[in-house]
């Protein structure tokens, strides 16, 4: 329970309990098996662009063509340059609860992966920097999209007892994209023709064509369907893909019920504007102010720093761009190895211990590096530069046991569908603090590096400490319920038990139904007489 805000009240886990007694595994049930399959292109996918892009910008600042064919730009025009993807994507926020209840998960998916493609190829044939800034501009603005809906799909579509994985493995997706550009770029960097920037960029559009491929062969969010009065065909895709596990026909029942009545409720309270859901009332304004929280979070937590190989390694004398190139591809590869387990094993622990280990231990890392750097400063002695090298690589497990591996795990759980099915807060309120954060990290770190070296670590020292106070202070546990279950945790348990009365009649009703559908076909049975 969060220290501060009103306590959290949760209903009787009995849909959650279902899952966690099925002894049965995904792999064993065809149909979930083959869903997991499909969702991997689909959605896991689509974090590949996004750590594409990253690692790409940041190893391209080591190319020498890239350099000089950009006219060798300044902190601040380099700024400019990585920050216009955030500011492409800061402006696309507001149409993404429109476009995404509209369309649904899967297609909004496709616009988002068809923008990308779009953006991709103009930064390939980039012809001046303004060309290049365009087309920043155009990545940035079509990955929300895609974000958003991707990992609500996930969430949505997968049993609940993998659920917190699956989400969890969206993030650590991005280290594979993240790999791939890391290991183009360092092949490439050597080119003399601008094809050693081009082609990288170039690459950036096949994880989009994954999606644009696959997307047609995955099933719609049932929640989507539900909210859309088409009840039959999310039954239909909830009885396929949850119903083969042990008490399959009971939980799918149970499922489809506690949506249903869950939707039924949100549809009371939602307001006519797509927006104006965010000062609704106290829980709601509740969430969103968790949502920003955790969107700032991710992304000032020093990671936004710690991408500035270049800069960083300058500082403690390594200058050489294959070292910083080798450097970026390792951690990357590090980042990955890690990511992946940490993602399986994460989402079994309470929420607030894996984000308050992460916190803390980033903390440790920085103040180890910071006392690093600064010696290096102070007494010029190369020594210094291995715990920089060193603590580089301890970083990444800190953060990805909680920033990485349980953002939209956590997202997820905290929000109510009618939210999450409009993009406003699944992703796109924290998606907004995000993006504002990377908008300041990529323009003004390289700045504040170059200006004041390694004193600019302090400030990151002294935030990670306020990060550490919020998660203790703010954040409520999620852990062990199901997303139905969760969805009206902090309005109370007058609320709760009206959805949930809801639920029992309509269980009820089925019931009565189906003893008279059975009595009728013991009449139809009888001889006639």
């Amino acid at each position: 329970m969060a220290i501060i805000g009103s306590k959290e009240h949760h209903v009787d886990p009995r849909l959650a309990s279902i899952a966690q007694a099925d002894a049965r595994k995904w792999y064993r049930k065809r149909n979930l098996r083959a869903l997991y399959f499909i969702l991997i292109p689909c959605a896991l996918g689509v974090e590949w662009t996004s750590g594409f892009d990253s690692s790409m910008m940041n190893s391209l600042q080591a190319v020498a063509s890239w350099v000089e064919y950009f006219d060798n730009p300044t902190e601040g025009r380099l700024g400019l340059l990585n920050a216009m993807y955030s500011l492409g994507a800061l402006m696309a926020i507001p149409f993404i609860p429109t476009v995404s209840q509209y369309l649904g998960r899967r297609w909004t998916i496709m616009v988002g992966s068809f923008m990308l493609c779009v953006g991709a190829g103009l930064q390939a044939g980039s012809r001046n920097s303004d060309m290049f800034l365009a087309s920043r501009w155009v990545l940035g603005f079509g990955i929300p999209f895609a974000i958003v809906n991707a990992s609500s799909l996930i969430g949505e579509l997968a049993y609940e007892k993998e659920r917190p994985t699956m989400t969890s493995l969206f993030s650590a997706s991005w280290h594979v994209g993240a790999i791939v550009a890391a290991g183009v770029t360092y092949g490439t960097f050597q080119m003399s023709s601008t094809w050693s920037w081009r082609l990288p960029s170039l690459l950036q559009l096949v994880p989009s064509l994954c999606q644009i491929c696959f997307i047609p062969f995955c099933p719609e969010s049932p929640r989507f369907l539900i909210s859309a009065d088409r009840a039959d065909e999310a039954y239909a895709i909830l009885q396929k893909y949850h119903g083969e596990g042990d008490n399959g026909e009971e939980f799918v029942r149970l499922e489809f019920a506690q949506i249903q009545s869950t939707i039924a409720e949100e549809k009371e309270n939602t307001k006519a504007f797509v927006w104006a859901d965010v000062y609704r009332d106290p829980p709601m304004r509740r969430r969103f102010l968790l949502a920003a929280i955790v969107g700032f979070f991710t992304q000032w937590s020093g990671n936004g720093l710690i991408s500035f190989y270049r800069c960083i390694l300058n500082l403690v004398g390594i200058t050489e761009n294959r070292t910083v190139q080798k450097v970026i591809l390792s951690n990357t590869c590090w980042g990955l190895i890690n990511a992946v387990p940490v993602a399986i094993i994460a989402p079994h622990f309470r929420r607030r211990v894996m984000f308050l280990t992460c916190t803390i231990g980033i903390a440790v890392v920085y103040t180890v590096w910071t006392v690093a750097s600064a010696r290096f400063a102070i007494e010029n002695t190369t020594t210094a530069a291995i715990p920089v090298l060193v603590f580089i690589f301890v970083y990444s497990p800190f953060y990805n046991v909680g920033w990485n591996s349980l953002v939209y795990t956590y997202m997820v759980e905290i929000f109510p569908y009618s939210q999450r099915a409009k993009g406003i807060s699944i992703v796109a309120v924290q998606q907004l603090t995000v993006r504002f954060a990377v908008f300041f990290n990529t323009y003004v770190n390289p700045i504040a590096l170059d200006r004041i070296g390694w004193k600019y670590y302090l400030v990151y020292c002294a935030w990670i400490l306020v990060e550490i106070a919020t998660v203790y202070l703010l954040f409520p546990e999620t852990h062990n319920r199901t997303l139905e279950e969760l969805s009206f945790m902090f309005e109370g348990r007058e609320v709760q038990e009206k959805v949930q009365n809801k639920v029992n009649k309509q269980l009820e009703q089925e019931q009565i139904e189906q003893i008279e559908q059975s009595a009728a076909i013991e009449t139809s049975k009888k001889p006639d007489v």
